[in-house]
C-alpha cells in the first residue's frame, strides 16, 4: 500500500548545544520519524513527530527475545545544504538485517523519502564544524506484548537524529587495540553479518576488559579457530601490506560495512591494489615485525577511519608506523571525507542531496 507521511511539529524547540562539547550520540533533535507494523495492516501510520519517550509494554518481545536491528549514517552541512552519504546502502542493509531476524522489511524508497523530510525539518541541527555531522539512527524493534518465542506480529520503526563531533575528537589520532583471544563476537551462520543489537551487547564485556587494560578497541578473531582476523569493535579493519590494502573477506560473520565497501572502491580508483582475504593473526604479527605491514586502520560510519598505532597481540604490544598516522590512511581519509563533504568531486554518485540552498 502507498504510505502517507504525516508531520506534527514540536510546539517548543530545544536549545542547540555546542557540538564539540557533547559526547557522541547523547543529545537529540526536536523531531523523529515513527512508523508501526502489524500483521493485519503491514507498515502504517508513518509520521514525523516531536522527539519524546515512547510507550512500550513490559512484555514487548524485543525486551525478552532481542528482535531489534539498526543502522547508522550521517548527514553533512555543505555550505548550508544538507547531504547524505550512500543512504540507499544503509536501507538495503537494514532490510537484510530485518530478513535475518524474521522481521518485516521496509520500503527502502519510502524510508529514504521519510528521512529526507525529517532532515529538511531539522536542517538547522546539522552542524558545520570540521568533522561534525548529524548522526542518523534508524532502528526497528518488536513491540508485540507476548512472551512466546516466535517472530513478533507487531513492530515499530524509529529514526532519531543526534549532532556529533568527530568520533575521536577533532584530531585523527591513532587508537590502540587489543586482540581478544578468549571471547568471540560471532560465528559463520549466526547473526554477525547483520546490525543486530545483540551483537553489540555480546561485545561489551570484552570491550570493558580491553579498556581496563588500557586499550581503546577490541580486535575480534574468528569464532571457530580464534586465529583469523574479523573486525575491530564496531568497525571493519584494513592493513597496508607491501603497499597494498588488505581486509578480511566477508564470510558470514563479518558486518559488510558501507565505509568498508566505499574504501575498497575508492582505493581501487586511486590506484591501490585491494585484497579481500582470510587473514591469520600470526601473519599480521610477523608482518609488523618484518616491516611488511606498515599501517592498520579501522573503518566505520561513526569514526570514518580510525588509524591504529598500538596493537596488542597475545600479550605483546606492537607499535605501528611509530604510533603515527600512515600516508595511505591519511590519503584515504582525506579523499573519503572530501567526497562526503563535497569538497572533492563525487565520481561515484555516492552523495545524496537532501536540501539545496537552505535559507
Amino acid at each position: 500500500m502507498t504510505q502517507q507521511l504525516q508531520i506534527t511539529k514540536a510546539r517548543t524547540l530545544k536549545e542547540k548545544p555546542e557540538v564539540a562539547g557533547i559526547p557522541f550520540g547523547s543529545y537529540f533533535t526536536d523531531h523523529m520519524f515513527s512508523m508501526d507494523y502489524s500483521a493485519e495492516l503491514g507498515w502504517h501510520d508513518a509520521s514525523i513527530i516531536p522527539y519524546a519517550p515512547i510507550e512500550v509494554s513490559p512484555s514487548a518481545q524485543a525486551l525478552h527475545y532481542g528482535q531489534t536491528v539498526f543502522e547508522g549514517l550521517k548527514a553533512y552541512n555543505v555550505d548550508g545544504d544538507v547531504t547524505l552519504f550512500r543512504p540507499d546502502e544503509n536501507f538495503k542493509r537494514l532490510n537484510r538485517s530485518l530478513e535475518r531476524l524474521s522481521m518485516p522489511k521496509i520500503d527502502e524508497e519510502f524510508a529514504l523519502l521519510a528521512l529526507t523530510e525529517l532532515l529538511k525539518l531539522e536542517h538547522d541541527w546539522v552542524p558545520d564544524g570540521e568533522g561534525q555531522a548529524l548522526y542518523v539512527r534508524p532502528f526497528v524493534f518488536a513491540n508485540e506484548p507476548y512472551l512466546g518465542v516466535r517472530p513478533a506480529k507487531n513492530y515499530k520503526m524509529l529514526i532519531v537524529l543526534s549532532p556529533v563531533a568527530g568520533y575521536y575528537g577533532a584530531q585523527l589520532n591513532p587508537t590502540s587495540i587489543f586482540v581478544e583471544d578468549s571471547y568471540v563476537r560471532a560465528v559463520r551462520g549466526g547473526v554477525g553479518e547483520v546490525k543486530f543489537g545483540g551483537n553489540y551487547a555480546a561485545s561489551l564485556h570484552a570491550q570493558q576488559k580491553a579498556a581496563d587494560l588500557g586499550y581503546e578497541q577490541v580486535l575480534w578473531l574468528d569464532g571457530v579457530h580464534q586465529e583469523y582476523v574479523e573486525e575491530v569493535g564496531s568497525m571493519n579493519i584494513f592493513f597496508v601490506r607491501n603497499g597494498e590494502l588488505v581486509t578480511p573477506e566477508l564470510n558470514g560473520s563479518i558486518l559488510p560495512g558501507i565505509t568498508r565497501k566505499s574504501l575498497i572502491e575508492l582505493a581501487s580508483g586511486m590506484g591501490y591494489t585491494v585484497n579481500e582475504e582470510r587473514i591469520h593473526i600470526k601473519d599480521i604479527e610477523e608482518g609488523i615485525k618484518d616491516g611488511s605491514v606498515t599501517e592498520v586502520f579501522g573503518a566505520g560510519t561513526a569514526a570514518v577511519i580510525a588509524p591504529v598505532g598500538i596493537m596488542n597481540i597475545h600479550g605483546t604490544d606492537y607499535r605501528i608506523n611509530g604510533n603515527e598516522i600512515g600516508e595511505v590512511t591519511q590519503k584515504l581519509y582525506d579523499n573519503l571525507t572530501g567526497i562526503q563533504t563535497c569538497e572533492l568531486e563525487d565520481k561515484y554518485g555516492w552523495v545524496h542531496q537532501v536540501t539545496s540552498t537552505v535559507k
